[in-house]
């Protein structure tokens, strides 16, 4: 349904120009959105996906290992999307604090972005709301250091951004002037918590996401902050047990119409399109996250068989599996640490899953080794590659 305009544009003053910037109309969108039997099988079928993604979890031996690895992976797809070149890899040596020659600025970004879902997930966790309050301290740890450290991390905007272009003149899309960011997100803090609010849960995630990335309230920062808001409404409504579902690998591959899509619900109200590829979006994600967390049990319980079978020092071999299991790049230290081991037996059970092929020395060099558990980081980097 085509609405119209879903705001009204305010004409400000910059360096001389006179720009036209973008105030939108609080949540829900009037009139309200059509559900249709089409629509409605989307959400049926997005929302069963989400089950069984909830469901999968209870099969992991240690969900948290997977949600470790899982977030990490959607650190790099997030920053990715805003331009970073980091790789799941890179960011895993440089929190092994060994990565010579890793791009630092890239890598310091996704690891902020790390930084940052965790701090929410621990507030959330404590009881602490979804809330502008704690959207605010995610964006502050985002921003702790890096790029965009200098861009008021932890406040909303007090400057007028832009998205595209060179300058507000030319841009593709002019946020709300500075003096209507906290109001607009005050009014989508209220539409989070109305109990009045006529929509299912996933429904309420995709509103609020367009409307988050059209207020764009942070002078940096924004995409990042939006795309983890999914995952966080998800779980702070129970849909989710764990916040495990993050759309940046679905946006990475369909970034024009993510874009095309944000563009059609200002200017012509037609909310129901955004709605229907973010439906899709949300079953493809939890589908590709299934099987991902079915590949690696698989992964985990064959090669756990192939240690058991290989001779007599299995047990402590075993112990250093775990290891790789927890942190899929580790050094021998953080496996003695970790295994309870001395130095010789660690190395010594590491060569031994090097000689089944199970890890994979990385550096090359005779001493501070580091070893991968590749085929556990294969299948968490299909789609990973920098754009």
């Amino acid at each position: 349904m085509k609405r119209g305009l879903t705001g009204h544009y305010e004409s400000i003053a910059i360096a001389g120009e006179t720009i036209r910037a973008f105030v939108p109309l609080p949540l829900p969108p009037e009139p309200p959105l059509e559900i249709d039997a089409r629509r409605q099988q989307l959400l049926e079928r997005a929302t069963l996906a989400l089950g069984r993604l909830d469901s999968v979890m209870l099969l992991l031996p240690q969900p948290e290992l997977f949600l470790y690895s899982y977030i990490r992976r959607e650190a790099v797809l997030s920053s990715q999307i805003e331009g970073t070149q980091s790789t799941l890899g890179q960011l895993l040596l440089f929190e092994l604090e060994e990565a010579p020659g890793v791009p630092l600025d890239d890598v310091v970004e996704v690891s902020n972005c790390v930084a940052a879902l965790e701090h929410g997930l621990k507030r959330l966790r404590e009881g602490f709301p979804l809330s502008n309050r704690l959207i605010r301290e995610m964006h502050a740890v985002l921003l702790q250091r890096g790029r965009g450290s200098d861009k008021a991390p932890g406040e909303f905007r007090r400057s007028q951004n832009w998205i595209g272009g060179t300058r507000p003149g030319n841009a593709h899309f002019v946020p709300p002037p500075p003096a209507h960011a906290e109001p607009c997100m005050a009014a989508l803090e209220r539409f989070l918590h109305d109990e009045n609010n006529p929509y299912p849960v996933l429904v309420k995630a995709a509103l609020a996401l367009a409307q988050f990335e059209t207020i764009h309230p942070f002078l940096e920062g924004n995409g990042r902050i939006g795309r983890l808001l999914i995952a966080f409404v998800l779980h702070h409504d129970q849909l989710l047990t764990q916040p495990l579902l993050y759309l940046s690998l679905y946006f990475k591959q369909h970034r024009a119409e993510y874009y095309r899509l944000l563009d059609v619900v200002r200017a012509e109200g037609d909310w129901e399109a955004w709605l229907d590829f973010f439906l899709e979006g949300v079953e493809q994600t939890a589908a590709n996250a299934v099987d991902t967390a079915k590949r690696l049990l698989s992964l985990f319980q064959q090669d756990e068989q192939t240690i058991q079978q290989s001779g007599r020092s299995a047990c402590t071999t075993l112990r250093v599996f775990q290891a790789l299991r927890e942190r899929p790049l580790v050094t021998l230290k953080q496996v003695c640490d970790r295994a309870a081991l001395s130095f010789p037996a660690a190395a010594k059970s590491m060569d031994a899953l090097v000689s089944l092929g199970i890890a994979r020395e990385v550096t090359g060099r005779k001493r501070d080794r580091v070893f991968a558990y590749q085929q556990y980081l294969d299948i968490l980097n299909e789609g990973t590659e920098p754009l």
